[in-house]
């Protein structure tokens, strides 16, 4: 039974943080033991670059967070743990991708629109100190998940269009050179914890309000220590709707002990008790982590075996061979062996039928298979591109019928159903056949 993969990335821009640990680290970590689960966690170097051009903070980062990673809990012997720039199909999977890639599209990504707009409210220049890197980082974020045809992407909400675009330059390609893509999903966890920082706002290295994740212990109380709380004394009672300090215990504590918790703040707890016992409960967890990661930041030799290693067995098990099949596909091949199978190759797949996906102006995802000009079924509307992807899929390889086709369709008369009937079978030969050939050309 094929296992579900996984991927995440983790941007070597900055030094972890409790925010990072509560919300990335600790429940990914958790998530790579569950059963029938294949998961890839890489540092996104490359993704650095766009926004960081200090090579020594780059470099110090991703030493940092692979630390805090390994110290965490991460055991690279039962998942893949590697650098993304150590992965070179990835860069060149995106320049593929880059050449399906609708500009139409890169031009509604969030990022992107936010620095137009940005320049625009300062009277810039739509795309003044835009860099390349920015506009195509979606591109790049789909090899990344595209090159290991990864089933779950887990993001927050405001990285689901990138995964979109990563299903969208899948299917384009899939279009071009048949089906090599797994179209992957985003994986929203609803209840990942988002701490407050010093200041009550989100934990963030943009607020400068962070709580780094492995502060040395006098540090670490001096900062918890320096939380903003409000002026009510000692005996009076305090609520815990809105407390950063409280919001930070909980997110630690357990369910008994955030009740007693939330007892005492009723009850007038002071605010610098408050503060000692978030700090014992915080300290309690951390210490222990700490010391690995203190052992981990002394060997970084160990570290960059770990990752290389990583690298290595990954490009092995998945890349090499998935980046010859493509490369194949787009027609970098050997031209020794280069003969009149390929023209024949071209013909045929100029000749075929053809499934063809758009949107319309309702919102909503349809398809159309054709032959040359001529449309021999229209599908009926669909709610996501998902929805219609997969039915495609399925079809392509003979894993559903034509009573599957008609019943996503228009009515077809009698006649127009046999043509429909010829058109898919067409399709199908040749897709078992262009599938037999790899297997051939990989052996």
């Amino acid at each position: 039974m094929t296992q579900t993969r996984v991927l995440t990335g983790i941007t070597t821009s900055g030094t972890p943080h409790l925010g990072n640990y509560v919300g990335a680290i600790r429940p990914a970590v958790a998530a790579s033991l569950t059963p029938g689960v294949e998961s890839f966690y890489f540092l996104a170097d490359l993704h650095a670059l766009i926004k960081v051009q200090e090579p020594a903070r780059v470099q110090r980062s991703t030493l940092e967070i692979a630390a805090a990673w390994l110290a965490c809990g991460l055991d690279p012997a039962k998942v893949w743990f590697y650098r993304q720039s150590e992965i070179v199909e990835i860069p060149e999977l995106s320049w593929f991708l880059t050449c399906v890639a609708g500009k139409g599209i890169l031009n509604r990504a969030h990022a992107y629109k936010a620095a137009v707009d940005k320049n625009r409210a300062e009277g810039e220049d739509d795309d003044a100190a835009i860099t390349a890197g920015l506009f195509m980082y979606p591109v790049l974020m789909s090899a990344d998940i595209l090159v290991f045809n990864a089933h779950k992407v887990p993001v927050g909400r405001d990285q689901i269009q990138h995964i979109e675009m990563a299903r969208d330059f899948a299917q384009r390609f899939n279009h071009l050179y048949g089906e090599h893509f797994v179209l992957p999903e985003a994986q929203i966890e609803e209840a990942v914890a988002t701490l407050p920082g010093l200041d009550g706002r989100k934990m963030s290295k943009s607020y400068d309000n962070t709580i780094p994740l492995f502060a040395p212990r006098e540090q670490l109380k001096k900062l918890i220590y320096s939380i903003v709380t409000d002026s009510r004394a000692p005996g009076e009672p305090k609520s815990t709707e809105g407390s950063a300090l409280f919001q930070i215990y909980q997110a630690f504590a357990s369910a008994d002990e955030t009740a007693a918790m939330r007892q005492a703040f009723a009850d007038g707890i002071a605010w610098g008790e408050a503060k000692q016992a978030l700090f014992e409960r915080i300290d309690r967890e951390i210490a222990p982590l700490r010391e690995k990661y203190e052992a981990l930041m002394a060997q970084p030799e160990k570290i960059e075996a770990i990752l290389i290693d990583g690298a290595r067995r990954v490009r092995e098990r998945y890349a090499v061979a998935s980046m010859k099949k493509l490369r194949e596909a787009v027609g970098l091949r050997d031209l020794s062996q280069a003969s009149g199978a390929a023209a024949a190759e071209t013909e045929t797949r100029r000749a075929l039928p053809v499934f063809k996906q758009y949107r319309e102006a309702d919102g909503r995802f349809y398809f159309k298979l054709a032959d040359g000009d001529r449309v021999l079924v229209q599908s009926q509307g669909f709610a996501s591109p998902k929805d219609a992807g997969q039915l495609i899929a399925a079809l392509k390889s003979g894993r559903s019928d034509l009573d599957a086709l008609l019943a996503a369709a228009e009515p077809l008369q009698p006649a127009q159903r046999e043509e429909a009937a010829a058109a898919l079978a067409a399709i199908v030969q040749a897709e078992a056949q262009a599938e037999a050939a790899k297997v051939g050309a990989a052996t």
